[in-house]
């Protein structure tokens, strides 16, 4: 932006001791014609009308033209408008790693495995003490448990907890007798 440049305070000019003129303010007149000759000077900066549009170097021989690119005009490569068939880009492919397959356990094995797993105590030692697991360690236990059930039903063994309900379904029949017998006290 062009600013006019300040010209220097009368203060500041004048030796000390001497009368400094008063100022003389401008009038409404004075501002306004100075407010015109600047806006007068900014009005001439930037570009011509058209720069953009007007190549600078129209004017110049044929020759120089065919050198000169204009930057704005792309790349003339015509661009396909049908899909040509991929199979010749499969031609070279690669030789696929052969994937070891992992000997499978025997159900007993696993089994073992999965009752001795370190983590799976530590977790289960915290779920006994009423901590709260994360939702990873969680699916954790929930996933082997199920597995470890999976493998008992698929070898046929039974915890220990189905003879408490054979003690249940035998009090029953003990409270029917001792209620067909007469007195309950009489047998203890």
């Amino acid at each position: 932006m062009k600013q006019p440049n300040k010209a220097p305070r009368a203060d500041r000019a004048a030796p000390k001791g001497t009368a400094t003129p008063k100022r003389h303010k401008k009038t409404r007149v004075e501002l306004d014609i100075e407010a015109r000759e600047r806006k007068r000077q900014k009005r001439h900066s930037g570009n011509r009308s058209g720069a953009r549009t007007n190549i600078e170097g129209s004017n110049k021989t044929g020759s120089t033209q065919a050198q000169e690119k204009d930057p704005r005009i792309g790349s003339k490569v015509p661009v396909p408008l049908v899909v040509e068939s991929k199979a010749k880009a499969k031609l070279t492919t690669k030789p696929v790693a052969k994937v070891e397959a992992k000997p499978r356990l025997t159900p007993e094995e696993e089994l073992t495995k999965l009752e001795n797993d370190e983590r799976l105590d530590a977790l289960l030692d915290r779920l006994d003490n009423d901590e709260v697991l994360s939702k990873e360690d969680q699916a954790y236990v929930d996933l082997t448990l199920d597995r470890i059930d999976a493998l008992m039903e698929q070898l046929g063994i039974e915890l220990g907890d189905d003879e408490d309900d054979e003690e249940r379904e035998e009090k029953p029949e003990d409270i029917l007798k001792l209620l067909k017998s007469g007195n309950p006290k009489d047998t203890f």
